[in-house]
């Protein structure tokens, strides 16, 4: 099973299709753009067909999901490189780090359940995006929430679309009318 993300340009919305369901999706703030655009910290999510490397997930809050992906606890002190300049950029990390990295164990319920995906990372070419990856959506007043450049949906149709994914399943990311 593959997963379609589609958005309109500059639009931080979207719509996810996988095993014949649409749904709704949050997108990046400045919406979907080329791949070979992206740059760290710009607010978009890149188009482009990007494997589904693991899920991380807040044991304190959700069981492990079933799926056939690589699944990993993340605990308090566990982060993601986001500083260009890093060796580990875009890579996880432990907390505290010298350089910027952000934290994965978080107040808020995003990163409940966390798919990092497969961009940026064979090989990492700073400057290029860090930490693009599907998450819980945050929701105000029954919205999905712009991110920072992930795909993000509720959490329970996240879960739902775990129980259906394999080793060789990815998320292609395009830009639709």
């Amino acid at each position: 099973m593959n997963i379609l993300v589609r958005g309109k340009p500059g639009a931080s919305t979207g719509t996810l299709t996988f095993d014949g369901k649409t749904v709704p999706c949050a997108l990046g703030r400045r919406g979907i753009i080329s791949n070979d655009k992206k740059k760290e910290g710009d607010g978009a999510t890149p188009a482009g067909t990007w494997p589904l490397r693991r899920v991380l997930y807040r044991p304190d809050r959700l069981s492990e999901p079933a799926t056939n992906l690589i699944t990993k606890p993340i605990a308090p002190a566990d982060g993601w490189c986001d500083d260009p300049s890093d060796p580990l950029y875009n890579k996880p990390t432990q907390l505290p780090y010298p350089a910027s990295a952000e934290k994965l164990w978080r107040e808020d319920e995003l990163y409940n359940v966390c798919v990092v995906l497969g961009h940026n990372d064979d090989p990492v070419l700073p400057h290029r995006g860090s930490a693009i990856f599907f998450h819980v959506a945050k929701e105000e007043a029954g919205r999905l929430c712009a991110t920072e450049g992930c795909v993000a949906l509720p959490q329970d149709t996240i879960v739902n679309i775990l129980m259906n994914c394999e080793p060789d399943t990815n998320l292609r990311i395009e830009l639709g009318d």
